[in-house]
């Protein structure tokens, strides 16, 4: 059965899980690199970047899995580009240039119509714009069977928690500090939510946690 997952989610000290003022020159926040520096050395972050090679061992056994039977992808708006309000035009096509890391489809959450992209490696983007429920439900009839990551960010994973739908989540709890930013768990009840932590695993660079829903916890 097709799952939802969260996966590769970098958490700092202080609980933030991404920088404040979101850029171009800043995908993740003011600082937000930081969180994910426990996967830039990794083999499947350098295949990503089309680079040979990498480290092995924790990092990259988590960094892989988060690609392993995965049919189909969902992003906020925020995560496929910093362009806010009205589409201006077609230029902005996500960050990651004309091949991106995802091939398979990837829905986008916003509020604005736009025209879906084709891109190269299989990867197409389609923009919802009637909500979570209906993004999520076309995602997993592209799935065909495999599972629907969410790829942030944080705002959108926290509405999928909220309303119940997220499966299963792997958290990298790395060594940053961020000060401000966006906070992921922030008042969410992950007990209430039928959540237990099934696995942990420290390398030099993170903890690495998964947290998986068992059911909600009976009032």
């Amino acid at each position: 059965m097709s799952k939802l997952i969260v996966s590769s989610i970098g958490v700092s000290i202080d609980s933030y899980s991404a920088g404040p003022n979101q850029s171009l020159d800043n995908p993740l926040g003011v600082g937000g690199l930081a969180l994910m520096t426990w996967a830039f050395t990794t083999r499947t972050f350098q295949a990503m970047h089309g680079g040979n090679g990498g480290d092995t061992g924790p990092d990259e056994d988590f960094a892989a899995r988060g690609f392993a039977n995965i049919g189909a992808w969902i992003l906020g708006r925020n995560m496929f580009g910093p362009v806010r309000g009205e589409w201006p035009d077609d230029e902005w096509k996500g960050w990651w240039g004309t091949n991106p890391p995802y091939h398979v489809p990837v829905f986008v959450l916003t509020h604005y119509p736009r025209e879906s992209i084709e891109m190269e490696g299989g990867t197409s983007f389609h923009f919802v714009t009637d909500g979570i429920h209906a993004a999520l439900e076309r995602a997993k009839a592209a799935a065909g069977g495999k599972n629907v990551r969410v790829g942030g960010g944080v705002a959108t994973i926290r509405q999928y928690l909220q309303a119940g739908l997220v499966d299963e989540m792997h958290l990298a709890l790395g060594n940053a500090l961020l000060g401000s930013g966006e906070a992921l768990l922030a008042g969410i009840d992950l007990p209430a939510l039928g959540f237990e932590c099934t696995e942990r695993v420290c390398s030099p660079h993170a903890t690495h946690v998964v947290l998986t829903r068992r059911g909600p916890t009976a009032s």
